[in-house]
């Protein structure tokens, strides 16, 4: 197998693009595709502010390290949930590695904001991992609109994408449908979200990762056993097995065509309006956002438990 430009010993096959690369060649292909796919869907500016949301995994490390080299003003944002070993694992990865590349850094502990996963799971009779998705959205947010930052960037990767689209095509869920996509633009008091890992797969981008020498933790998350997007993106790996470039027609087929006919009737069904939540000003639909109906729910759930136990 010899790469695709050179000639050399490939050290990567890519049988979605009918391509081999050595090792040099896939680091141009790679960055490639992310300078691309952020410039063709204008998910940045050359001035923009960007907090990168770093979780300790290949993805995120991976989109940080691209793009510094691309020539972006990048700063990262760890979110500590406060999951026993593995949090610790997770922030001693993120801190070793900006520390280590030069990379600024924002650490948000949720133990001191109250809410650790731990604690939200054993009093919210609900599913975790949705749980702790809004707690996550909710202070990438916060922290992007606070301090200035003009875009928040996550590693999203290709096979993220397309199960999450997947998942909403199942439900055939039009208010997900009408924005999923690598951008988000800024509005009611949201910051601008990208996703400019959307053109590579979940392989391409563990390849970048060792091939640039990034460690990254890889450990799952102990409370994820189950969960149905991993499941979702099984399928699609053995669909991507059988038939190569399936998930990238499938995704790139949705942006041109399925997501603008999604928005413009979200747009003209839309019966509500954002506002900022009466109790933290987070923008919210209701009153009250989610994330403080849930720090209630969890105080008086500790609060009768506290009753109980002085009974």
């Amino acid at each position: 197998m010899k790469c695709k430009v050179c000639k050399a010993k490939a050290v990567v096959s890519l049988p979605s693009h009918n391509a081999a690369f050595c090792k040099d060649h896939f680091n141009n292909f790679f960055m490639k595709q992310v300078a691309q796919g952020i410039k063709n869907r204008k998910l940045l500016e050359r001035d923009d502010k960007v907090l990168v949301a770093l979780s300790g995994g290949k993805d995120s490390l991976g989109l940080m390290y691209a793009l510094a080299e691309l020539g972006y003003d990048v700063t990262g944002l760890h979110i500590d949930l406060g999951i026993f070993e593995s949090s610790i694992k997770a922030r001693t990865v993120v801190e070793d590695f900006c520390k280590d590349k030069g990379y600024p850094l924002r650490v948000v502990e949720l133990e001191k904001e109250g809410v650790p996963m731990p604690l939200i799971k054993k009093h919210i009779r609900r599913p975790i991992c949705a749980i702790c998705g809004k707690f996550k959205r909710h202070y990438f947010n916060k922290v992007a609109i606070e301090e200035g930052y003009t875009a928040l960037a996550t590693g999203h990767n290709l096979d993220d994408e397309v199960a999450r689209l997947f998942a909403n095509t199942l439900r055939w869920d039009q208010g997900y449908l009408s924005d999923q996509g690598p951008v988000l633009p800024a509005e009611n008091g949201f910051a601008k979200k990208v996703k400019p890992l959307f053109r590579v797969t979940e392989y391409e981008s563990a390849v970048f990762s060792f091939l640039a020498d990034i460690p990254y933790h890889h450990l799952p998350c102990p409370y994820s056993s189950g969960a149905s997007f991993t499941g979702h993106k099984k399928l699609w790996r053995d669909m991507e097995l059988r038939s190569p470039g399936t998930k990238r027609a499938f995704y790139k087929g949705f942006l041109d065509r399925g997501q603008p006919a999604f928005s413009a009737l979200e747009k003209e069904e839309k019966d509500y309006e954002i506002n900022p939540c009466t109790e933290c000003g987070y923008p919210t639909s209701a009153g009250v956002c989610s994330i403080c109906r849930l720090k209630r729910q969890m105080q008086e759930s500790i609060a009768q438990e506290e009753a109980k136990g002085a009974e």
